[in-house]
C-alpha cells in the first residue's frame, strides 16, 4: 500500500508540474480558454471575462507549486486538499465540454499536447482518483527534506513560475508549440493529410477589399507581418515605434503589411492617425491570436517560413 501511495505521488505531483508548465510558458493561450469556458452559450459568465488572466495566472502557478509541494512532502494534508478542489474543478470542466461539446480542446496541456474531450475526462477521472487515494492515507506522505528545505523548494517554485509568467506576458511565450512558432512553414501547415485530421494552420487568409493576398504573400522573400488581433484593444504606443520600423524595413526591400480583424473604420482611423505606411489586411481574430500572443506584434516570413517573432515590446531587437 505505502509503494502505492508514494507512486501515485509521483505521478500527481510530475502530472500538476507538467500541465503547470506547458501553460505557464503561454499564459496568454489559457486566458483566452477561460474566455471561451465564461463566454455566453458555454458556462453563460461573461462578467467574469476580464478577469481570466488573473484566473490563468493563479491557477497555473497553484499546478506547479502544489505539484512541487507534494513531491518534497510540503504541507501535506493542505496540499492535497488544494490538489482535491482543483481537480475537481477540472473534473466538472472537462465533463461539461465532453458532454455538451462546448469547448472542443480544454487546453489541460496548452499548445504542446491535444487530447479529444472524453480523453481529457477521463485522464481527470485517474487523477481524482489518485488524489483522493493518497487522501486517504495522508500520513504516509512524509517531508523528503528537512522542514525548512522543502518550504524554500515550495517558495522558489513559486518565484519561479512567476518569473516565467511575466516573462512571458512582458515578450512572448518561452516555448512556442503552436504551428505559427519560429521556423514554421505555413504553408506547409495548411496541407492535408491521409489522416483526415484537421491541418494545423487553418482558417488563414491575408484579405483586402477584394481577394484573398495570402497565396502570393506566403511566396514573397521578405515580407513584415504588423499583426493587431483588435485594434480596439490594441496598445496604441506601440505604433509610433511599428512605423518607423516599417519606413527602415520598405528601405531594405521588405513587403510590410499590417492584419487585423477590426472592422473598416477604425483600421482608417489608425492608419490615418499614425501615418501607417503599410496596407492593413483582414483576417480571422482566432487565428491571428494563435499566430502571436502580442497585440499589436511582428512576424517576419521568407517565402512563408517564420523567421522571426516579436512582441511590439522588442521592436528594438528585430534585425532587418
Amino acid at each position: 500500500m505505502k509503494i502505492l501511495i508514494q507512486l501515485s505521488r509521483i505521478i500527481v505531483g510530475a502530472l500538476f508540474i507538467f500541465s503547470g508548465f506547458v501553460k505557464l510558458v503561454d499564459p496568454i493561450g489559457s486566458q483566452y480558454k477561460f474566455e471561451e469556458y465564461f463566454s455566453e452559450g458555454v458556462l453563460n459568465l461573461e462578467f467574469l471575462i476580464p478577469f481570466a488572466l488573473t484566473f490563468s495566472i493563479i491557477l497555473i502557478v497553484a499546478e506547479i507549486v502544489l505539484g512541487v509541494a507534494l513531491l518534497v512532502g510540503w504541507k501535506a494534508k493542505f496540499t492535497v486538499n488544494s490538489l482535491k478542489i482543483i481537480i475537481l474543478l477540472f473534473l466538472f470542466l472537462t465533463w461539461y465540454s465532453a458532454y455538451y461539446n462546448k469547448v472542443t480542446d480544454c487546453g489541460c496541456f496548452g499548445d504542446a499536447i491535444k487530447l479529444k474531450p472524453w480523453e481529457t475526462f477521463y485522464k481527470d477521472v485517474v487523477l481524482t482518483v489518485l488524489i483522493f487515494f493518497i487522501g486517504f492515507k495522508i500520513k504516509w506522505i512524509k517531508p523528503i527534506f528537512s522542514k525548512n528545505n522543502n518550504g524554500i523548494i515550495v517558495f522558489l517554485s513559486l518565484l519561479i513560475s512567476c518569473g516565467i509568467t511575466y516573462y512571458s506576458l512582458a515578450h512572448l511565450p518561452i516555448i512556442d508549440f503552436r504551428a505559427y512558432a519560429i521556423g514554421k512553414s505555413i504553408p506547409e501547415g495548411m496541407e492535408y493529410k491521409d489522416d483526415g485530421e484537421i491541418p494545423p494552420v487553418h482558417d488563414f487568409f491575408l484579405e483586402d477589399a477584394q481577394n484573398d493576398l495570402a497565396p502570393q504573400i506566403l511566396k514573397m522573400d521578405k515580407v513584415i507581418l504588423v499583426l493587431m488581433s483588435s485594434l480596439e484593444k490594441s496598445e496604441y504606443e506601440a505604433f509610433p515605434e511599428i512605423k518607423k520600423m516599417a519606413d527602415v524595413a520598405i528601405t531594405k526591400g521588405y513587403t510590410v503589411y499590417g492584419v487585423s480583424a477590426s472592422f473598416s473604420d477604425i483600421i482608417q482611423l489608425t492608419k490615418n492617425k499614425f501615418k501607417l505606411p503599410f496596407e492593413i489586411l483582414f483576417c480571422d481574430e482566432t487565428t491571428l491570436k494563435t499566430m502571436i500572443r502580442a497585440n499589436p506584434g511582428i512576424m517576419i516570413l521568407n517565402k512563408g517560413t517564420i523567421v522571426e517573432k516579436k512582441n511590439w515590446t522588442d521592436i528594438d531587437d528585430i534585425e532587418l
